[in-house]
């Protein structure tokens, strides 16, 4: 029984540090807020972290796996460190948790919609100012995640995260 403890006191202490490992692009979300860490496993004193990623041709993916490599070393008792991005189950932007979801919008980022309607179609609002009264400016934004909208009601052009879902 004592492996058992010591193996769940391992595994929280790897998951407080993956909290602050951040999205290279947005500083104020954790790869745990972004719903990307899939799985952690625990043997004896190494550990193995599953990672999704938000996508699959996600530049940033070698910073993260460093960044999170370099988390867990820091824990004195850890042996190896192993990193592996899968594609299954596939991420989607359900994962983001809400405190994700309040990161973003500090970032100015507008959050992923919960739902799609019927149509297809998706709508976020302001980060800033809360209005509803955005339109879409491009659904190319800086990166493959992101669009960028503008609030009429503020006057600021924004990024929102774009809805990825299994049933798309």
């Amino acid at each position: 029984m004592q492996g058992t403890t010591a193996t769940s006191s391992l595994k929280e202490e790897v998951i407080k540090r993956l909290e602050h490992v951040k999205d290279p692009e947005i500083d104020t979300v954790s790869i745990v807020d972004l719903g990307m860490v899939e799985k952690i496993e625990i043997a004896g004193d190494d550990v193995a972290v599953v990672v999704l990623p938000t996508f699959l041709g996600c530049p940033a993916l070698p910073i993260i796996q460093q960044n999170i490599e370099k988390a867990i070393r820091e824990i004195p008792k850890v042996g190896s460190v192993e990193v592996t991005f899968v594609q299954h189950p596939p991420w989607t932007s359900e994962r983001i948790t809400e405190k994700g979801r309040e990161s973003l919008k500090e970032f100015g980022i507008a959050p992923p919609p919960r739902y799609l309607e019927e149509d297809g179609s998706w709508h976020v609002d302001c980060p800033y100012c809360t209005s509803t009264y955005v339109t879409m400016d491009n659904i190319f934004g800086p990166t493959a995640c992101r669009s960028i909208l503008y609030c009429k009601g503020c006057k600021n052009p924004f990024e929102a995260m774009k809805p990825v879902s299994t049933i798309m």
